[in-house]
């Protein structure tokens, strides 16, 4: 591992500030994404500011009935919320299904947001990356891509962005809180993450320098039925091959509310707003909820090795949305 400066300061303020005075710098929290990039020298920062013991460690009531979890909320402490459990149950079912306990117990809401994809061409030095190192190549495009990109992606990166929870977090409407030396600003989760185009070394809008210090969850999607499913190769904690999120709310024997979201598909997670917007106001028919899954879906660019994403993302979208459909709604 090269060497590092290592700072720890005592505000927000104090971070960022620290941030702008140190070109190549990182935060750290949990690290359990970083410090192993670190090791594989993809990632090779001067200085390491630990944002750890910042007070963002809480998950907070807010007067409308929203939720904010700061950005130190360990996973584990976040699924295991009763608020987040009862109100939001996609959120609680994603992070349990994003990694071990272990690992749960050490990241933290703002470095699951900031996890940079798994995929091997990234990680290997070796290999040509657009996303690692700029104008070098993808090599993932006529290489080993089972598991990459059909949504979204270009021919400068095939990458999937790895993150169960902000599957959820866009299904839900959730934003992301950030700081910076400009003030505080708030962005929708499902407009945090980038779809590659030609700078796939950016993965998300956030400016430099900026901390994430807490995701909001509104009080508009709360307590309403929700569920996240995902499929792996292993059921023991591996990626998503594909995974959905659906928030949803019926009235009058009709859609009058819904968020989906996919996961495993593309850059970024994917929320799919062709299908939503077929949804609302229609019974939740079985005809009805595969039309709209199949006009999403109909824009997937699969590559060699990986058409079998677009069936499995159909499947798992409809069997949730058909658990969240009481049997009584439809006609």
């Amino acid at each position: 591992m090269n060497g590092f400066a290592y700072l720890r300061p005592d505000s927000l303020q104090e971070a960022v500030e620290a941030y702008a005075a140190h070109p190549g710098a990182r935060y750290l929290a949990g690290g359990t994404n970083l410090v192993d990039l670190m090791k594989l020298g993809v990632e090779r920062p001067a200085v390491l500011i630990d944002v750890g013991r910042l007070p963002l460690d809480a998950v907070e009531e807010l007067p409308d009935g929203a939720l904010r979890a700061g950005a130190t909320v360990r996973n584990s402490d976040l699924a295991a919320d009763p608020r987040v459990r009862d109100r939001y149950p996609a959120l609680s079912q994603a992070l349990l299904a994003g990694a071990s306990g272990q690992l749960r117990n050490a990241a933290t809401t703002g470095g699951n947001l900031l996890q940079r994809t798994r995929c091997p061409y990234f990680q290997d030095l070796s290999k040509p990356c657009n996303k690692r190192e700029p104008g070098t190549g993808c090599g993932a495009l006529e290489g080993v891509h089972r598991d990459h990109a059909v949504l979204g992606r270009s021919d400068h990166c095939i990458a999937t962005h790895p993150s169960d929870m902000a599957v959820a977090l866009a299904a839900l409407d959730a934003e992301v809180e950030l700081y910076g030396l400009d003030g505080a600003r708030r962005l929708p989760v499902a407009d945090f993450h980038r779809l590659p185009g030609e700078h796939p070394e950016r993965d998300t809008e956030i400016r430099p320098g900026e901390i994430i210090t807490g995701v909001l969850l509104p009080a508009a999607t709360a307590g309403l039925p929700s569920a996240y499913r995902k499929a792996r190769d292993r059921a023991s904690y591996a990626f998503a091959l594909a995974s959905v999120a659906v928030v949803l709310r019926l009235a009058d024997g009709v859609i009058q509310q819904v968020g989906l979201a996919f996961g495993g598909l593309a850059h970024k997670p994917w929320r799919a707003r062709r299908a939503e917007e077929a949804l609302r106001g229609a019974a939740p028919t079985p005809a009805a909820l595969e039309r709209a899954v199949d006009l999403e879906l109909a824009e997937a660019r699969p590559l060699r090795d990986n058409a079998f994403k677009v069936p499995l993302a159909r499947n798992l979208a409809l069997d949730v949305l058909d658990r969240l459909t009481p049997a009584h709604a439809v006609a």
